[in-house]
């Protein structure tokens, strides 16, 4: 091979070499920062990944928010869609209008004990709204108990 055809093939190899890793790197970051919405059922049926950033949506039980630490920093509650429920642990400062009985979205990973360890909390910002995620989960939930009641 001359060598002026050498020098055009590497740069054509070093080109889509280039081109693949950056491609790659770009996928990697977009797996990384996606997250998938799931009901507290689908993640009692199994259907989560581990470690994988998720949001979880689903009405915060009543009685179920327990404080711990300095100035109730650590906070636990478990959401609940009414089929099924999940323990979420938070440490940080709750939103304002996060309270029990109300819609709730909370972004984070399952550890291995089967808490929901979340980073962020979003409650709902006024009286009629709850994310569409979260209706049609309850409401699905509503359905499938219906279903499951009738004969």
């Amino acid at each position: 091979m001359h060598s002026a055809r050498k020098q055009k093939l590497m740069i054509v190899c070093s080109i889509l070499l280039g081109s693949a890793v950056a491609v790659g790197l770009v996928l990697y970051a977009f797996n990384q920062g996606i997250n998938v919405f799931f009901t507290p059922t689908e993640i009692a049926d199994g259907k989560v990944p581990a470690g994988q950033n998720i949001r979880i949506g689903g009405m915060v039980k009543q009685g179920s928010l327990v404080s711990e630490g300095l100035e109730g920093t650590r906070i636990e509650f478990i959401a609940t869609d009414t089929n099924a429920d999940v323990l979420v642990a938070y440490t940080g400062v709750l939103p304002d209008l996060f309270r029990e009985g109300q819609g709730v979205v909370a972004e984070g990973v399952m550890d291995p004990d089967g808490v929901f360890q979340a980073r962020q909390i979003l409650a709902k910002h006024d009286e009629n709204y709850m994310s569409a995620e979260v209706k049609a989960a309850l409401d699905a939930a509503v359905k499938k108990k219906a279903a499951e009641v009738a004969p």
